[in-house]
């Protein structure tokens, strides 16, 4: 009996917590609506390409993309894959939403021989001999752009350890074609202040405020998944660091964000992080993919700003 007293006195709070969690995703900022964008008539070419042209390894860079006539103006995604570094499968996830939502999809592979660890990928081989990945996107999008059509640049999409890509990108390179970061069920993050030290924080580097402040007010998006409340699923990180963050992806994203929040309030930046929850999808991309498709359709040249 006190067995079945415990188990259920845990589920209540497990249902309060994330209904403490749900409120304040909301208020961070308001949930998007997801809608249905304007089919694509024209047919699509699938399949891949190495790029080269940049200062790390070759990538192999899987994409999806339409046909010549309705390359122009086409939204581009960059699609960063997860822990399994899985590019071909992400590619397939978004291949079918490309063709609703006239999208440009491309998924380069960041393979775990030239990207070894969460050192090299998740964290971008910051403070190692090894090639540095953030700075594969802007000569990227220079490479996709060579293929024909124009855009004024591109969204970039990481889900899991893509996600925890993306953050991090976004503070530490420069991206001036970057048009909104979406980072996707990431299963820890770098929090915008000094403690605790990198990679947990801000601590130990020299980050100063102008980087800080850059960080808060850029255009990202965190979309996390209603469902992605395992706190035992194989992948997530339990590091005390890293659980003090929260028992799960879905916690660890609203906190994130609220500490973001807070910080930008503490410095004076404006906060133009935006948070979406994606109901019923748990770790799972193409899920997660569909809710990201559908706002870069409605979207496309990037989503309001804070007030």
């Amino acid at each position: 009996m006190k067995q079945d007293r415990d188990a259920a006195r845990a589920a209540s709070r497990t249902a309060i917590m994330l209904r403490i969690i749900t409120a304040l995703i909301a208020a961070l900022a308001g949930l998007v609506t997801l809608v249905a964008g304007p089919a694509l008539a024209d047919g699509q070419r699938t399949g891949s390409f190495v790029f080269s042209d940049w200062d790390g390894p070759p990538l192999r860079v899987f994409f999806a993309e339409p046909d010549a006539p309705s390359m122009d103006g086409a939204p581009v995604v960059f699609v960063l894959h997860g822990v399994n570094r899985n590019a071909d499968d992400y590619a397939r996830n978004w291949e079918a939403l490309a063709r609703t939502y006239g999208l440009r999809i491309y998924a380069p592979e960041f393979t775990n021989r030239a990207f070894p660890g969460a050192a090299m990928y998740n964290l971008g081989g910051l403070g190692t001999d090894g090639p540095y990945a953030f700075s594969a996107f802007e000569p990227l999008f220079e490479a996709v752009m060579a293929r024909g059509g124009n855009a004024r640049g591109y969204h970039l999409f990481g889900h899991s350890a893509g996600a925890q890509v993306v953050h991090r990108a976004v503070l530490m390179e420069d991206l001036p074609h970057l048009i909104t970061a979406y980072a996707a069920n990431a299963g820890w993050y770098t929090l915008p202040h000094g403690a605790p030290t990198w990679p947990y924080g801000l601590g130990g580097t020299d980050i100063g405020e102008a980087e800080l402040r850059r960080w808060l007010e850029a255009p990202m998006m965190l979309l996390l998944g209603d469902q992605d409340i395992d706190p035992d699923h194989e992948n997530l990180r339990r590091t005390p660091e890293a659980m003090a963050q929260g028992p799960h992806r879905y916690a660890r994203g609203a906190y994130f964000a609220a500490v973001g929040r807070a910080s930008a309030r503490d410095i004076g930046a404006g906060f133009n992080w935006q948070v979406a929850s994606v109901p019923g999808v748990a770790h799972d991309n193409a899920g997660m993919a569909e809710a990201a498709a559908a706002i870069i359709a409605r979207h496309p040249g990037g989503f309001p700003a804070n007030p």
